[in-house]
């Protein structure tokens, strides 16, 4: 069960649910793509030792990706972004979880901050400003545009 269905008050409900975009994956692509480059400079080289060279940087960027895969999976997995009919709500962590909840009557404003890839792959920085306080920059947020609205339109 997902920490926000565990916190929702009776009668709330969830209007909007996020997490962090797929581009978190993109260094682990990226050592994966490396990695059968290295492979296929192996498998074509006839010298010994230029194959055992490809073969052990194939291994190594194989790894590398392994590892930037679970920590991206890791990083999706323990963050939740939520709006509901009452509040906003962010939790990130796993063993040291962090919480930060506002309730909706509190927020004045919204910013959300994109890149020129963050426009076309619609992913960004979302910024929850409320009275007294904001709530800390959420990065790489997927959807931004719909989480601003669902909090506007409430």
């Amino acid at each position: 069960m997902s920490y926000v269905q565990k916190v929702l008050q009776p009668g709330e409900t969830v209007g909007y649910r996020g997490s962090i975009h797929w581009l978190v994956y993109l260094p682990a692509i990226a050592f994966l793509v490396a990695a059968i480059g290295a492979g296929i400079a192996q498998a074509t080289t006839g010298d010994d030792d230029s194959s055992g060279f490809a073969a052990g940087a194939a291994g190594l960027m194989f790894f590398l990706a392994l590892a930037f895969f679970v920590k991206g999976w890791f990083k999706r997995f323990t963050t939740e972004v939520a709006v509901t009919d009452r509040r906003v709500i962010l939790k990130h962590g796993f063993i040291r979880r962090q919480t930060i909840e506002m309730n909706m009557d509190k927020v004045e404003s919204i910013d959300v901050d994109q890149s020129i890839l963050g426009r076309i792959f619609d992913f960004g920085d979302i910024t929850v400003h409320g009275t007294g306080s904001g709530l800390e920059p959420m990065h790489m947020i997927a959807r931004p545009l719909a989480f601003r609205n669902a909090v506007i339109a409430r």
